[in-house]
């Protein structure tokens, strides 16, 4: 697969939508030979955490996630992951992490444009097509996103907070920016299938990519 990703023609960006896995050698190959040839990928908590785990990265001690995924351990292994990228050693410069509760997505400064309203499209696709509606009914949904949280759990980052004006919030860290909003859940969803698949497109549809 990293042999084929590295023949596409680099003004063609790739993006790469991982799947749960229990193979850690399989998601080393991933790590050290697809993610040098991508310039995106979106990930769940699950697959998140794994990663982690499988190459020792930040809190890899961390058995599973209890309840909610913590919002500073989650940008924590974000920012492990997009590492490569600021000292020059990966193509991948964007993560969109999805979990029921919120979405973060974080990119290497200078490659990318129009987050903040990526980062919503994605959120609210969760919602709509969860509940099969093209509309979001606030009767429909709930809200289980912390509003207030830490940045980062290794080097006790600032607090950023969110609020109904406004819903994104914005922090940066050596070289990368995250980009945080709350997801409507749906109370009673009907249309599952696909639908990290949909959250994932979605905000690719808004992403711009700066010209280098």
């Amino acid at each position: 697969a990293a042999t084929a990703l590295s023949d596409v023609p680099l003004d063609i960006l790739i993006h790469l939508e991982l799947a749960s896995m229990t193979d850690g050698d399989l998601m080393r190959g991933i790590i050290h030979q697809v993610f040098p040839v991508i310039s995106s990928v979106g990930l769940n908590e699950q697959e998140l955490l794994f990663l982690s785990q499988s190459s020792s990265g930040p809190h890899s001690a961390l058995p599973a996630w209890s309840g909610i995924p913590d919002v500073g351990i989650v940008s924590d292994i974000l920012f492990w992951i997009l590492k490569g990228s600021v000292r020059g050693d990966s193509a991948l410069t964007r993560v969109h992490f999805h979990t029921l509760a919120y979405h973060i997505l974080a990119t290497v400064d200078g490659f990318w444009e129009n987050q903040v309203a990526a980062v919503a499209a994605g959120a609210r696709i969760a919602g709509a097509q969860a509940c099969a509606s093209e509309i979001i009914e606030p009767s429909k949904v709930t809200l289980k996103s912390p509003l207030e949280f830490s940045t980062s759990k290794t080097d006790m980052g600032p607090t950023a907070r969110v609020s109904a004006k406004e819903p994104v919030a914005v922090w940066s860290k050596d070289g990368v920016t995250f980009h945080f909003t709350p997801v409507l859940i749906c109370k009673e969803p009907v249309r599952t299938v696909g639908l990290g698949d949909a959250i994932s497109a979605e905000g690719l549809l808004f992403s711009e990519a700066k010209t280098q």
